[in-house]
């Protein structure tokens, strides 16, 4: 987002971290951080060590400073008091007596006493006019996090928070509050778009699914009377999976009795090239994910002799509302797999190669070395072969990141899956901000990238052109969207049907107003559909 020119604030918590500034004293960390459970990490921005953990509401306003009056360089001090003067208001309107000290940076109580603290910091870094970096506020930390360290190297005022202070708030009234001071500030007079993730609430289980009770019932029709089903389960839908939805303000959905439109119906072919893929596919004991992912589009796709290869086994680390992949304890990784994937490529005469992965969090590196090998093998065999990997997020690690993407793949393809609102009911175990990450890494690693959603699950129009705003902002090269289907009773609901014309929109919106190279969107729509032709049209 610091290389585009959009602008952004982001609001979230970080696990347990302290974090040296540019001008941060080692002296000032006074424990191992790994004693306390902490990480630790140095970063660009102005000042010394501080401590951010669950919360505490961190901001990073990511935008364009105006300069100085009469022109010339960004306004550091105006853009930092604009920053502190909406946090002191917010808290004024907790009735705390909150403001400046002069020549410490950030938001104090106890002003002129002995009994001065600090409750909010802020460090940031201004290049070419574009912010980096922004504040904390501390809500309801673990103070005591704040014991190992010399705070922004200040050792003689202490630390505080809003519950330390007698004030009972959640972290969501906060950043309700906080959102319209600091856009007043920041972006006066210009319309603020906002997505928020659901609010993590509890640490609930992730329906029988994500237990590896195998992967549910068929869809089938719905019980008569809600009375009649069992306790832990309403119209087919897991209760937890139901209270996820809840939070995320989705209703029921449709009946699982309901028909298919007419678009969404999809006729039984097995021609003779789909027919020969399968088997070859077999004799090489390989995993296609148009199978177990249970694709509507396989035998479009497999008639014409391509196929998406499922890399690192059958079973997945996740639990992804939607999705039909098994989830139980994964198997050792196969090492044999790269060459038996390069063999099936040059067997079945592709052209343009899919290889998607299971996310497998058990692994160090998330599976990269086996994407990573698979890329390579191919390509000993067959150098001109277009290569697609459709990969996890890795766990967020940029190194894992980096092994995939210095096999050279044609398109590096990561799917955020749906809008901010709905992550958490979706993809528990990941995070729409953490895949924005992974592809804007992977930009600037040199990478077309790609990625996608399903629609169909609780979203508005508004929030997926916001979605693709985002995936446009960090520089993705296409986008695939389309219709939910829901393939067993453990999973999430249709909640609605998109109707082709609606697809047809989307696809206009991402192409000529937001500037994506190219959208591929339609009922039918998966990330793997089209994949060749796709390439083509941006490489």
């Amino acid at each position: 987002l610091f290389a585009g020119s959009d602008d952004h604030l982001l609001l979230l918590e970080h696990p347990a971290i302290y974090t040296f500034g540019v001008r941060g004293h080692d002296e000032h960390l006074l424990v191992d951080p790994a004693s306390v459970g902490a990480d630790v990490r140095r970063v660009d921005r102005g000042g010394d060590i501080t401590f951010h953990g669950p919360g505490q509401l961190v901001g990073y306003p990511v935008l364009s400073v105006p300069g100085r009056r009469g022109g010339g360089m960004a306004d550091t001090v105006a853009y930092v008091t604009g920053i502190e003067e909406a946090l002191i208001e917010l808290l004024v309107g907790f009735d705390l007596a909150a403001g400046r000290v002069d020549g410490q940076p950030g938001v104090w109580l106890g002003i002129g006493t002995e009994a001065e603290r600090k409750i909010a910091a802020i460090g940031v870094r201004l290049s070419r006019g574009r912010s980096m970096h922004g504040f904390s506020l501390n809500v309801d930390p673990d103070l005591s996090f704040f014991g190992h360290i010399v705070p922004c190297g200040i050792a003689d005022r202490s630390v505080t928070s809003l519950a330390a202070e007698g004030i009972d708030v959640s972290l969501q009234e906060v950043v309700d509050r906080l959102v319209p001071l600091l856009a007043a500030r920041l972006a006066p007079g210009r319309t603020v778009d906002r997505a928020d993730v659901v609010w993590r609430t509890t640490n609930a289980d992730l329906t029988p699914f994500s237990r590896g009770e195998g992967p549910g019932e068929a869809v089938r029709p719905a019980r008569s009377a809600v009375d009649s089903a069992p306790a832990d389960r309403l119209d087919g839908v897991p209760v937890r999976l139901q209270g996820r939805l809840a939070e995320a303000g989705v209703d029921e959905g449709l009946d699982v009795s309901s028909r298919k439109p007419e678009w969404m119906r999809v006729k039984l072919r097995t021609d003779p090239e789909y027919l020969r893929l399968k088997k070859v596919s077999r004799s090489l004991d390989l995993v296609t994910v148009c199978e177990e992912a249970g694709c509507p589009n396989i035998f479009d796709c497999w008639n014409e002799g391509t196929a998406t290869f499922m890399l690192l086994g059958d079973r997945c680390t996740r639990a992804c509302g939607f999705c039909l992949i098994d989830t139980r304890k994964p198997e050792p990784v196969d090492d044999t797999e790269p060459e038996r994937i390069a063999d099936a490529v040059e067997r079945l005469g592709l052209t343009f190669a899919v290889l998607t992965m299971v996310a497998r969090d058990d692994l160090d590196d998330g599976g990269a070395r086996i994407v990573a090998e698979s890329v390579r093998a191919i390509r000993r065999r067959q150098p001109d072969v277009g290569i697609e990997v459709l990969i996890s997020d890795l766990k967020g690690s940029s190194d894992s990141l980096a092994i995939v993407c210095q096999a050279e793949p044609t398109i590096l393809n990561h799917n955020i899956e749906t809008v901010a609102r709905l992550q958490r009911a979706v993809r528990p175990s990941a995070g729409y901000g953490r895949s924005l990450t992974v592809l804007a890494r992977a930009k600037a690693a040199g990478m077309t990238i790609k990625s996608g959603l399903i629609v169909g699950m609780g979203e508005t129009f508004d929030e997926v052109v916001s979605t693709l705003a985002d995936l446009a902002a960090v520089g993705v090269d296409i986008v695939t969207i389309g219709q939910y289907l829901r393939p067993t009773t453990h999973h999430l609901p249709v909640h609605r049907w998109w109707t082709p014309e609606e697809f047809a929109e989307l696809k206009r919106l991402g192409e000529h107003e937001l500037g994506l190279a190219h959208v591929e969107s339609s009922p039918l729509t998966r990330s793997s559909h089209h994949a060749g032709s796709a390439a083509a049209a941006v490489v």
